[in-house]
């Protein structure tokens, strides 16, 4: 039987392409980003790769999470056919403003980790750009190879649209 990508995509399929896609980006993104924490000189290959394995792991679970909170609040019954715009962007808020958090945490209160003279910072937070950008790139990258489109291309009909009175809420 011949069905489209859509009727192919339910929500379940989606969760795990995405959360799979998350693992595999978010692992290379820590790996490549390794030489702007001061880690990549400070510890030996071994507990380099520990970090990266450990942070990976965090960041899937911070993605699954975001990605839960945005359905919860965003979605509709008929998600991903629909309403995907807002869905992605509350995914990318969430996890944006929690990597600040927990850099700001890490570097900055518990010392946890530290950035290398080689990290660009965000103005005004002293945040690493890097782990920033990250929480932009990676979910997005994610979430189009799980829907199989651009996560801001909205597929939801003028009917979906209306006002409660019946009227469209589009030009």
């Amino acid at each position: 039987m011949n069905r489209s990508i859509d009727e192919q995509l339910g929500w379940l399929s989606v969760l795990r392409r995405y959360l799979a896609a998350s693992a595999a980006l978010h692992l290379a993104w820590e790996a490549v980003q390794l030489p702007f924490y001061t880690i990549w000189s400070d510890q030996s290959w071994q507990q380099q790769t520990f970090a990266v394995v450990h942070c990976t792991v965090g960041d899937v679970m911070i993605a699954g999470f975001s990605l839960l909170v945005a359905l919860v609040v965003m979605a509709r019954p008929d998600w991903p056919r629909t309403a995907m715009r807002r869905v992605w962007l509350l995914t990318l808020f969430v996890g944006f403003i929690y990597t600040l958090y927990s850099e700001w945490l890490n570097t900055s209160i518990r010392g946890s980790w530290a950035y290398s003279e080689l990290m660009p910072t965000v103005p005004f937070l002293g945040t690493g750009l890097a782990p920033a950008l990250q929480w932009l790139v990676v979910p997005t990258i994610a979430l189009w190879f799980a829907l199989r489109r651009v996560p801001w291309n909205s597929t939801e009909s003028p009917e979906q649209n209306r006002d409660p009175g019946g009227h469209s809420s589009r030009p």
